[in-house]
């Protein structure tokens, strides 16, 4: 009896905790980005070389939550020819660095955890851009035009603040609304993991002295989790039951960078070899991401 009110202590509180983290932080994302206009945006993302990629990466940790918004973006900047690797940039740090995952990772995990993680993923966003320019990926991009579904293109700004903050607050508002369902099964599982998953089996299976659990981490991370906001309270549960840190980021990079949504519509605007490159980009940044983390 004391596991189960345990157990649902840790529920409510993780669920608190994010839901006023999320609304919190898109609420002020949103409004930060009604002071950038597109023009400005891809005015920056246009530079060459690495600064571009930089860029690239710097306004994927700033954008929507949802995949509906962020793939019509990203055939945007390539239709108005904005450097390949730049918008694969922006593309791969999209769904690692978002301010939710920065904020709830900071809240659950502890700043120098979140420190790193965003070093770690920031920089494989920029050097995997580099590398998929390189490499020719601008050829496996297919020729399609991608409508933006409910998101307007165009939406009319407020110019009174306190309009601006209520419009702001209705987007995280919609946005909250759309990743409930993932928050709550991911804190859900987190929370029995807390109170039932034995401690013994956890760290035969992912424990720091197994040397495969960094990549076996970040195999099921991949196709597990739908997203972030699930697979960081599940992380989290395992952590305090004696998962190795590196393998707990391993584990949240693979679902945070393969969240469902977004990879079945990057295969609509890009060709089978180069989502698949985005998914071994993503595994990859897990990977080295679980071992630094290990090292450190």
């Amino acid at each position: 009896m004391n596991t189960l009110i345990e157990t649902i202590k840790y529920f409510l509180f993780i669920t608190f905790e994010l839901t006023v983290l999320f609304l919190g932080i898109s609420t002020i994302v949103a409004l930060v980005l009604m002071y950038l206009p597109d023009e400005k945006i891809k005015k920056w993302m246009a530079g060459k070389g690495v600064l571009g990629n930089i860029v690239g990466a710097i306004f994927g940790s700033l954008t929507p939550f949802c995949a509906c918004s962020t793939i019509p973006m990203t055939l945007g900047f390539l239709k108005i020819g904005i450097q390949f690797g730049v918008v694969m940039s922006f593309v791969i740090a999209s769904p690692l660095l978002n301010p939710i995952i920065i904020a709830m990772m900071a809240a659950l995990m502890g700043i120098k955890i979140t420190v790193i993680y965003f070093l770690v993923t920031f920089i494989g966003a920029v050097i995997f851009g580099v590398l998929l320019e390189k490499t020719g990926g601008a050829n496996l991009v297919k020729n399609v035009r991608l409508k933006s579904g409910n998101h307007d293109e165009k939406e009319e700004i407020p110019s009174v603040f306190s309009k601006k903050v209520k419009v702001s607050f209705m987007k995280a508002w919609d946005d909250f609304r759309g990743v409930l369902i993932y928050l709550l099964i991911g804190v859900g599982v987190g929370a029995a993991i807390y109170g039932y998953l034995p401690e013994e089996f956890v760290l035969r299976i992912a424990g720091p002295d197994n040397p495969l659990a960094i990549p076996i981490a970040a195999i099921i991370g991949v196709p597990l989790y739908i997203r972030a906001e699930s697979a960081i309270p599940i992380g989290l549960a395992l952590m305090q039951k004696g998962m190795s840190t590196g393998a707990v980021i391993a584990l949240i990079i693979g679902g945070a960078g393969m969240a469902i949504p977004e990879m079945s519509m990057l295969a609509g605007i890009f060709k089978k070899k180069l989502v698949g490159a985005v998914v071994s980009v993503i595994f990859l940044t897990a990977v080295v991401g679980g071992f630094i983390f290990n090292l450190i």
